[in-house]
């Protein structure tokens, strides 16, 4: 966009749910919002702060349209608005975006002052924010943490407080008498939803067979305890924004349209919405298929994308579907372009857990005790499908288990100076995630490959 014609502001109702700390109830809070809102007749666009893929995954069911991620590491601070903008106008203009924050609201990637943080987010979209607090152990002490958040950073406007958790009529009253800032729901610790977890987190909703009634269960407690018509107003609060919408870049057009097999399932649950957007405007048929299930890759596979999820609480049923795997590993030893992120990693090992996978790398994964948590700027270690040497992108992970040996002959990434990964000029596999977003030099490589092939 030329410096001469400034893009037009944007109006976008929207608002930030934000905590003092993880766990105090703001997944619940920011869910039952998109859902209550929702069934009051908004078009509701949901947002996640971070590199998270569980939570989007009950936003979309909330809202009926793709959960997204807002994340400066992975996207860089200046594409954080164009995405917001995108979301809200894709597939159809939203009346309202809700935006989830993550841990508590100044917490950000480690050592940078809190960058990528809520706030980080919250300041960069001009967005009010909504504090989500456990009073359950805590009376005049709420009060105290309220004001410490609401005027820690001026560039971040705490607008009001749902009190999470209440106890006795005299404990609210008593909560709310030490709060400065509106009130804008009282939700009691009768009322709580639980949402199952595991090893990684919280339940995907692909895998949660009472999601749906989860999230309606979440727009009851909502519609019951939280004054949606403040929050609404609170949303309209927000400036319009001086920014132009997000789109993939489009290709010359006449290069057909090659497929492009993209697993799904419940055990490969995480992929960014904007990747199959990026594969789509660069002339790709993005074809979703289940390894679970799905004897076959799609007809005319030409590229194959694995993302994230968890394949180790599914080793035994992608073990028994003997023909995809096989001809999986087939294809990726024969060249066929393929990404493989995390779980896509996992599945084209010799084993997982000892189960058979697809064989086509010569290594093996298992579960191990050690958490491996981070939030990297990785190099390319060489010229492969998606690299050349010595470019930087900005990724995380988030896995239990190990690969062996951790990297091959080429490797897909180094990070803090360690080789990961498995690369060729026809692979890229590593436990890295990345948002092409950010990145979409990787999507316009990935389908140069594929419509080459």
């Amino acid at each position: 966009m030329s410096d001469l014609h400034p893009p037009l502001p944007l109006p976008l109702p929207r608002v930030v749910v934000a905590a003092p700390a993880t766990g105090q109830g703001k997944t619940t809070i920011a869910t039952g919002l998109m859902a209550a809102l929702r069934r009051r007749g908004s078009a509701v666009s949901g947002h996640k702060v971070g590199p998270d893929y569980i939570d989007p995954g009950y936003h979309a069911l909330a809202c009926g349209r793709p959960g997204r991620n807002l994340d400066p590491h992975l996207v860089a601070p200046e594409r954080v608005v164009p995405l917001l903008l995108h979301g809200a106008r894709t597939p159809s203009p939203a009346d309202v975006a809700v935006v989830e924050g993550v841990m508590g609201l100044f917490d950000g990637r480690v050592g940078t002052g809190g960058f990528a943080s809520t706030a980080h987010v919250a300041a960069l979209t001009s967005s009010p924010v909504v504090l989500v607090v456990d009073i359950a152990r805590s009376t005049r002490t709420i009060g105290a943490i309220v004001h410490g958040l609401a005027t820690w950073d001026p560039a971040v406007r705490v607008a009001g407080v749902v009190l999470n958790r209440a106890g006795s009529p005299r404990h609210v009253a008593e909560v709310r008498s030490a709060v400065d800032l509106p009130v804008l729901g009282v939700v009691p610790r009768s009322a709580e939803v639980a949402t199952p977890s595991r090893h990684l987190g919280l339940l995907t909703a692909a895998e949660n067979a009472e999601a749906d009634a989860m999230i309606a269960a979440l727009a009851d407690l909502v519609e019951e305890h939280v004054d949606l018509d403040a929050v609404l107003a609170l949303a309209r609060s927000a400036p319009p924004l001086e920014a132009a919408p997000w789109a993939p870049p489009v290709p010359a057009p006449g290069r057909g349209a090659p497929v492009v097999a993209v697993a799904a399932g419940p055990a490969f649950t995480f992929a960014y919405a904007e990747t199959a957007e990026l594969l789509a405007a660069a002339g790709c048929r993005v074809v979703g298929f289940d390894p679970l299930r799905d004897t076959a890759l799609p007809a005319g596979t030409a590229g194959l994308y694995l993302g994230g999820g968890f394949p180790e609480v599914h080793t035994t049923a992608l073990a028994d579907n003997h023909a995809l795997r096989e001809q999986v590993g087939a294809a990726v030893r024969d060249g066929l372009p393929t990404v493989a992120e995390c779980a896509g990693l996992l599945y084209l090992c010799r084993s997982l857990d000892g189960a058979p996978m697809a064989g086509a790398l010569a290594a093996d994964a298992a579960m191990t005790e050690r958490l491996t948590l981070r939030y990297p700027i990785a190099r390319a270690a060489g010229a492969t499908l998606l690299t050349r040497p010595g470019e930087q992108v900005s990724g995380h992970e988030f896995h239990r288990t190990a690969v062996r040996p951790g990297a091959g002959p080429t490797p897909a990434w180094c990070v803090d100076d360690e080789p990961i990964g498995f690369a060729s000029p026809t692979l890229h596999a590593s436990y890295l995630h990345t948002h092409w977003a950010g990145h979409p030099h990787l999507a316009a490589r990935f389908a140069e490959a594929v419509h080459a092939r």
